[in-house]
């Protein structure tokens, strides 16, 4: 069993990440792998975050589930489902370091130059379904790639300058569907430690509480503020690829 400070340090990074993803949507993995990473080896680290993040995204969901926008989630999710298994097929044939520290540049550079743009652009005409295919691909390849799905959906729906409920009901089971998928994928390729289970349950209370505190928080911010958190972390997340 793991000792209090251990469980201590793991309920307070899901606590973290559960309350940073409820807030905005993602970034679940990029605040709590700081903490976890550190504690654990990533074989353990690495379950644990996509079985807690599933849980977050499950939370948020119903939590968000009037505003969800099933129609363009299910084309992104398509395009997902066919770019994962590109991206796990890269990562077992080709060295991908120089494509994630490429990929983090690209995100934190639009990342700061957008928080430093004076005026929001609002979404233009309506995009077609191969279009939004194409963004749910380029997410589920870069998701495979640096555990980051939502990053190219979400900088597109921050492009076209999306209200928050409409962002989130459009990215937020994209998000899911690829966590879910990545984790069946992993199952797939080696079996969990009975030490993965433990650290979950010990972690469920610091889940419930950040996700349920996280939602409070994106119903209570405007806009502008919203936005603002959410190039934040992606700047966090492309310096983190860095």
């Amino acid at each position: 069993m793991p000792d209090i400070t251990t469980s201590l340090l793991v309920s307070v990074a899901v606590f973290a990440g559960a309350f940073v993803s409820g807030l905005s949507g993602f970034a679940f993995s990029a605040v709590a792998g700081a903490i976890l990473l550190r504690v654990f080896q990533p074989l353990d680290a690495v379950p644990l975050m996509m079985a807690c993040s599933i849980g977050v995204q499950a939370t948020n969901l119903w939590a968000l589930r009037r505003s969800i926008r099933w129609e363009g989630s299910l084309l992104l999710i398509v395009g997902g489902l066919i770019g994962v298994p590109i991206a796990v097929s890269l990562l077992q044939s080709t060295d991908t370091h120089l494509l994630r520290r490429g990929f983090g540049i690209i995100v934190a550079l639009y990342a700061a130059y957008m928080l430093l743009r004076p005026t929001l652009v609002t979404a233009g005409e309506a995009v077609g379904r191969p279009w939004v295919a194409l963004i749910g691909f380029g997410g589920g390849l870069v998701g495979g790639l640096t555990a980051m799905p939502g990053a190219i959906p979400t900088i597109w729906c921050d492009m076209r300058g999306m209200p928050k409920s409409e962002q989130r009901g459009l990215v937020q089971p994209f998000i899911a569907a690829m966590q879910v998928f990545a984790i069946v994928l992993l199952v797939g390729h080696q079996d969990l430690s009975s030490k993965v289970f433990v650290d979950l349950a010990i972690s469920l209370p610091a889940l419930f509480a950040g996700s349920v505190l996280g939602v409070i928080a994106f119903h209570r911010v405007n806009e502008t503020v919203f936005r603002k958190t959410v190039l934040v972390l992606l700047l966090l997340s492309g310096i983190s690829l860095i």
